[in-house]
């Protein structure tokens, strides 16, 4: 499972100051074969390892399937949000409504252009485009 990996460093104003090494994200899901069938078959993400959960690299970022505890709902909202940078924003969701996929429509939020979906457990996902620079 993903865990935040901290590891003692001894500096000189504290000697025991912990420091923190990002290790992944990850998303709950109640059902794993159907999750790691959304994320390589409708995603494109390639399964790196598989055991107790489900392993994908995107981009150098480890990115990891993990089954719900019993007693927490995969469904429940948290703040957390997988966001993927896409080149061509409009060209994504009609490829992805094309596979069956529901998506907001693109916003313009400033800088950029901004969509969601949801994985089969409702995880949101986002998907965002810049704008060229000038």
């Amino acid at each position: 499972m993903c865990i935040l990996v901290a590891s003692l460093m001894s500096t000189p104003s504290n000697p025991r100051a912990a420091k923190f090494h990002f290790d992944c994200v990850f998303h709950f899901v109640s059902d794993m074969e159907s999750a790691i069938r959304f994320y390589r078959e409708v995603l494109g993400f390639a399964l790196t390892s598989r055991d107790v959960v489900a392993r994908f690299d995107i981009d150098g970022v480890l990115f990891e399937l993990v089954p719900a505890p019993s007693n927490q709902n995969p469904r429940a909202r948290g703040n957390a949000r997988l966001c993927l940078r896409v080149d061509n924003i409009d060209q994504t969701l009609k490829d992805l409504r094309a596979k069956g996929v529901r998506t907001s429509a693109a916003v313009n939020k400033g800088n950029g252009l901004l969509a969601s979906l949801q994985d089969p457990d409702g995880n949101e996902i986002y998907l965002w485009q810049y704008h060229p620079k000038p």
